[in-house]
């Protein structure tokens, strides 16, 4: 099958940073599905893996998103049928969806929504399971929730997933940060109730939400910890999903908590719940054929091809994507 692979760490302005390769099938097992990919996304954690690799040997099939057709199911699998159209996020430590083929276990992958395009559902995966797990397993929200949510990075994938899913599950207002007229707009698209500066992010805050806010979803932890002590209320909860901040000393004052979002976490280590996966992306799905949610595709490359992604891990490295960039083949 035909697939794109990186085989080192090398910069995206590099020809071999992703090249076409011709690879086996891959083999599935017993609660696996063989998947037809047909569209795919590409996140930051797809940046991360590929200048970490050291061995130029090795072809590493990246894509931590996917939305396809199956081809094949396992002995043990129940509830899909070849030809069903699913969408998934995958398992870090397994080959990814940038391949003509993928195998998954079957409990994290799900019906994607029936009036969505594959390019439309490949964009949501790995950013609606972020924010569900983050809202149901760290933050313990529910529909009668209420208080305020902060949204920072409110225009990037995450955040444009994170928004909705608070505004249609949820009871909570969202004030999203953003630092560009064109990243406010889609955050409000999104659904926030209030845009607040990045920039000057603690007087935004406290503008806009006087009494501080009840939560705080963080994209852009580093050099944020004191700022997020200072806007939140007492008990107030912090999730993040990236890593290398500083000390979180300032939290204790007001009996603030940290989470830490890994949404690998359940696959990588085996957790007897995986299947809360599927289930999470089924919600979606349903959410998504009621309109209560829209695909956060905002780029879409037609081509599945090394060049589109490394156009497309190129965009992401920018850091300046607003919603996620699509390939579709």
């Amino acid at each position: 099958m035909h697939a794109i692979a990186a085989f080192a760490g090398l910069p995206i302005e590099s020809h071999e940073a992703l090249v076409d390769v011709e690879l086996p099938m891959p083999d599935h097992g017993p609660l696996d599905l063989l998947i037809r990919v047909e569209a795919v996304s590409v996140n930051p954690v797809d940046v991360k893996v590929r200048v970490s690799r050291s061995t130029p040997e090795s072809p590493r099939v990246l894509g931590y998103d996917g939305a396809g057709v199956v081809e094949a199911v396992g002995a043990e699998v129940s509830g899909f049928a070849p030809g069903d159209h699913v969408w998934w996020a995958g398992n870090i430590a397994l080959a990814g969806s940038n391949a003509e083929y993928q195998a998954v276990d079957h409990r994290i992958v799900a019906p994607m929504p029936s009036t969505w395009s594959f390019a439309d559902a490949a964009a949501l995966p790995l950013t609606a399971l972020t924010a569900l797990e983050a809202f149901r397993d760290h933050l313990r929200l529910d529909s009668r929730s209420e208080g305020t949510l902060l949204m920072v990075g409110g225009a990037g994938g995450v955040g444009s997933a994170a928004i909705q899913l608070a505004k249609a599950t949820t009871g909570l207002r969202v004030l999203a940060t953003a630092g560009r007229e064109a990243s406010a707009e889609w955050a409000t698209a999104m659904g926030a109730d209030a845009i607040v500066d990045h920039r000057t992010l603690a007087e935004s805050v406290r503008a806009a939400a006087p009494d501080g806010v009840d939560h705080i979803f963080s994209s852009f932890t580093p050099g944020n910890i004191a700022t997020y002590a200072a806007v939140g209320k007492p008990f107030s909860q912090v999730v993040a999903i990236d890593g290398g901040f500083e000390d979180v000393a300032p939290l204790k004052a007001k009996s603030m908590s940290l989470h830490l979002e890994y949404m690998f976490a359940r696959t990588l280590h085996g957790a007897a719940d995986v299947g809360r996966q599927g289930e999470y992306l089924t919600e979606v799905a349903h959410l998504a054929e009621r309109g209560l949610i829209r695909t956060t595709a905002n780029e879409l490359l037609q081509g599945f091809t090394a060049a589109n992604l490394r156009e497309a891990h190129r965009r992401v490295e920018s850091s300046s994507m607003i919603g996620k960039v699509v390939v579709h083949r």
